[in-house]
């Protein structure tokens, strides 16, 4: 979405926000990108992401991970500039007849 945030899709289509402690400069140049953690899993706890331009390695520090609905998704989407935001269509305008009025005195 941006140089500090991530949508990432896992193994059984799940997607993940991963937000980065700083900048990552090169990510949008790189031609690899990969992450690197103690268990082997990026959510099972905070690792780096290790982005790879060409000209060398760049580790950053991976501040969250939330795992993501699809209406997130969705919205981080938007917020992000990524995607319009779907127009809700108004409904038309019905008539409705109206009823008579009598003036009392």
């Amino acid at each position: 979405m941006d140089d500090a945030n991530l949508i990432v899709t896992a193994r059984g289509s799940r997607k993940y926000h991963v937000t980065l402690s700083r900048r990552a400069i090169a990510l949008r140049s790189s031609s690899k990108i990969g992450f690197k953690s103690s268990t082997g899993q990026i959510c099972a706890g905070f690792g780096e992401l290790i982005v790879d331009d060409g000209l060398g390695q760049e580790k950053i520090r991976i501040s969250s991970i939330r795992r993501l609905t699809p209406d997130e998704v969705e919205d981080l989407l938007v917020r992000f500039g990524k995607k319009e935001p779907e127009i809700e269509q108004t409904p038309a305008r019905q008539s409705v007849e109206s009823a008579e009025v009598e003036e009392l005195d």
